[in-house]
């Protein structure tokens, strides 16, 4: 979630101070560079939120959590692209070569790979102390039940509304210029977008905490990923509502394409946004337990 959050945010600086977006070919290639280089960022956030949760408690080692965080995204990206590949061959048309597909494996295996194991090794020795404000008892307490509005079913999705609709008219130009083949070329307005996106997600991620923390649920953490996380899945419903007011496609090749390429893209977006929502809520709980 952190590497992809960096990784963002280099791509609209990139895109600001240049015009990648003349050039054929050269956005792909800025991507795959950008998350090589970011691939330290992953290595030392896991590394380091591993040390400070788990250790030494029996949990996986640190070199499967290095394990995990170098491979979930790129299993994931692979598995996709190589679909869409075997439907393109299928139907004979273009599709990625192979050379590009082994200098991509060779760019993971000696670049991103060795920055994801230099950073964990840093994070765990660097920012692996566990800093908690008071303390924690040794037996978790029952859990009560709480009004409605604290119950997953209402926080999860409800928290992920806000958010996307701070970003739903760029998600118009975004899916037009990927979609449509038109220009974008405002990338200093995306980067204010991209910023009020950080922050509405974290300020309702923390009010959707602060709501169950009072109901006396402090099973957060993973609340607060899935709840800030699920602006994805109003991207994904609004890509469907693209696909067949917007568009003109239409076949199992084009539908695959679209689809495939979609659900690539919402997967990242729920990890940064579950991300920012998980970090920004540690803050706030960490800071309203100091006074305890």
């Amino acid at each position: 979630g952190y590497q992809i959050i960096f990784m963002f945010a280099v791509m609209i600086v990139l895109s600001i101070i240049s015009e990648l977006y003349s050039e054929r070919g050269a956005v792909a290639s800025t991507f795959i560079a950008s998350w090589s280089l970011t691939s330290f960022m992953a290595g030392y956030y896991s590394g380091s939120f591993y040390k400070q949760h788990f250790y030494p408690n029996p949990a996986p080692g640190w070199i499967k959590v290095f394990i995990l965080t170098g491979s979930i995204v790129p299993a994931t990206a692979a598995a996709v692209i190589l679909g869409l590949n075997s439907i393109g061959l299928a139907y004979g048309t273009h599709t990625l070569p192979s050379s590009a597909v082994v200098t991509m494996v060779l760019i993971w295996l000696f670049v991103s790979l060795p920055l994801n194991l230099g950073g964990t090794i840093l994070g765990r020795q660097w920012a692996g102390k566990s800093d908690w404000p008071c303390r924690i008892n040794a037996f978790p307490r029952p859990i009560p039940e709480g009004p409605w509005y604290t119950r997953r079913s209402f926080l999860i999705p409800i928290t992920g509304l806000l958010p996307f609709g701070s970003i739903f008219i760029e998600m118009w130009f975004i899916f037009t210029s990927f979609w449509n083949y038109k220009f974008y070329y405002v990338y200093g307005f995306m980067m204010l977008v991209y910023l009020i996106l950080v922050i509405v997600t974290v300020c309702t991620t923390i009010v959707a905490i602060y709501f169950l923390l009072n109901a006396e649920n402090y099973q957060w953490q993973w609340i607060s990923f899935t709840a800030s996380g699920s602006t994805a899945c109003y991207i994904f419903l609004y890509s469907v509502y693209y696909f067949f007011w917007k568009t003109k496609m239409n076949g199992f090749l084009q539908i695959s394409f679209y689809f495939g390429y979609m659900a690539l893209f919402c997967i990242a977006f729920f990890m940064m946004c579950g991300t920012l929502g998980h970090g920004g809520s540690a803050i706030f709980v960490k800071r309203i337990y100091q006074n305890i």
